[in-house]
């Protein structure tokens, strides 16, 4: 089963994988590391314009993606907000005690969730793991029995969610007795799930080891690919407007604050 969805192919899609991968870690540093909440406000900014703008996927797929994300903004914001110590009392009710410096913090803790989830949504809508694999095979010099061993592994995904629904079908024309006890219903349940789709994944996974035995993915000599990745311009724009992004958030986060909290720890 494959689910897939149309898209327009921007600039972003050119970028080598692994040159998004090493940034999307070393952004994730920068953000541990930011501390200043008008900082991280911006640079949460300059992680979604690229998102809306050059993702290729229209805004209210975005929007759909982007659901959880939001999720867990409020959810980790508020619980810093109710249950985060400090001085200036806002509001207390029982033992729900806001304050100005949790108020912050919980803000901050969310901006960061945000930008995180950005670069990283940034990152999966735009790359292809074909090609995140090809170049780490062939700028990393990643051996080719761990990167295709991997692909593999994500090829299976499909198959074994479309396996589950094929079981459940079958389950379900055959008929399965009620039982009254929950607890060994639920185990029941679990047992005509489980054991049926790890013996396959078992055997599919014995048959593509041979495959790729035979097909000598195993030998340490030099490979030819179908497909060529290779570094272009576009990596180096898109390396550019990250540094960019850095400084400019870390100057405007001083010189243009939007809120008065500088340092949230």
């Amino acid at each position: 089963m494959q689910l897939t969805f149309a898209y327009r192919e921007t600039w972003l899609h050119r970028v080598n994988p692994g040159v998004k991968l090493v940034l999307s870690i070393l952004l994730f540093i920068v953000v541990v590391f930011t501390h200043n909440l008008n900082t991280m406000m911006y640079l949460t900014l300059g992680a979604l314009l690229p998102l809306v703008l050059f993702s290729g996927h229209p805004v209210k797929r975005l929007a759909l993606y982007a659901s959880p994300f939001l999720l867990i903004f409020v959810s980790s914001a508020m619980g810093m907000m109710m249950f985060g110590n400090g001085e200036t009392l806002w509001f207390q009710w029982g033992f729900i005690r806001i304050t100005e410096e949790s108020f912050y913090r919980g803000i901050h803790l969310g901006f960061r969730g945000t930008q995180v989830a950005a670069v990283g949504l940034l990152f999966s809508l735009t790359t292809r793991p074909v090609a995140l694999f090809y170049a780490m095979m062939q700028q990393w010099k990643v051996a080719p029995k761990y990167a295709y061993s991997f692909l593999a592994a994500m090829r299976m995904l499909p198959q074994m969610l479309e396996e589950l629904q094929t079981l459940r079908h079958a389950l379900k024309v055959r008929g399965r007795p009620k039982k009254r006890n929950p607890l060994t219903a639920w185990y029941a349940t679990l047992r005509m799930y489980t054991i049926p789709l790890l013996a396959q994944s078992i055997r599919r996974a014995h048959r593509t080891a041979v495959a790729m035995e035979a097909k000598r993915f195993s030998t340490s000599k030099k490979r030819t690919y179908y497909y060529r990745v290779s570094y272009s311009l576009a990596d180096i724009y898109y390396v550019i407007y990250w540094i960019l992004i850095v400084v400019v958030a870390h100057w405007a986060g001083t010189v243009w604050p939007i809120v008065n909290a500088i340092d949230v720890r």
